[in-house]
């Protein structure tokens, strides 16, 4: 176990600091994760990309869970945890964020956008999944609020968020921007997600023992507690 202090003084020595962030930032923020108890998993299976190309009951199934949570993104807001890592990233403590999020909660944080990364895609956007031409969400989900079980394309392809779905490949310049930026970094910190080295997040995780810093404590009071340190 470990303390703000700890990783405080960790940051404070290290020259180069990466951050990764994954669906606990976002809970107090009204968002539920994937994986814990009571989480969006237990209640929604997700469509791998195949699945959703080649069948229209698995678009249908797709676009009724994101047309849903879509709503609930609109209504949340930026916590204290998004908060503190803006702050720390415009005091120049943050070389690069990769969120595994979708949500959109960093951008609004006023975290730097050319230090981040959204290694999982956004839902901020869709793509036609024929002709590939982009669009804000707006223009879907408005058809699909209307009854339109899965919003088309102008060229009568089916809409897709821009997020990256199981079976789809990562945007290869995001990955490797992010690994190299893993691999020259002092200090790696996970926040709301189960990964090395540093890591903050209330569930334990396969990698606990190789951390250095391990807190438990909700990350929203956490990262405060960090930047206000580090100040």
């Amino acid at each position: 176990m470990g303390t703000p202090r700890a990783l405080a003084d960790a940051w404070r020595q290290a020259r180069h600091v990466v951050v990764l962030t994954g669906a606990g930032l976002s809970t107090a923020s009204g968002i539920p994760d994937f994986r814990s108890p009571g989480g969006r998993w237990e209640r929604y299976q997700p469509v791998p990309l195949p699945e959703f190309l080649a069948s229209e009951r698995a678009r249908e199934a797709y676009w009724r869970y994101k047309g849903e949570t879509w709503q609930l993104i609109c209504a949340a807001e930026p916590n204290a945890a998004h908060a503190a890592l803006a702050d720390l990233a415009r005091a120049g403590r943050i070389d690069l964020l990769v969120t595994q999020n979708v949500d959109g909660l960093h951008e609004r944080s006023g975290f730097p956008p050319e230090r981040l990364v959204n290694i999982h895609g956004t839902d901020s956007a869709v793509e036609c999944m024929a002709c590939h031409r982009r669009a804000p969400r707006a223009v879907a989900q408005a058809v699909w609020e209307a009854g339109m079980a899965v919003p088309r394309c102008d060229c009568g392809g089916p809409w897709k968020p821009a997020t990256i779905s199981f079976g789809q490949q990562l945007v290869a310049v995001d990955l490797e921007r992010a690994l190299d930026a893993a691999a020259a970094c002092d200090l790696f910190v996970a926040a709301g997600t189960s990964l090395v080295v540093a890591i903050v997040t209330a569930s334990e995780t396969p990698y606990d023992a190789a951390a250095d810093v391990r807190i438990a404590a909700p990350v929203e009071q956490v990262l405060p507690a960090v930047r206000d340190l580090l100040r």
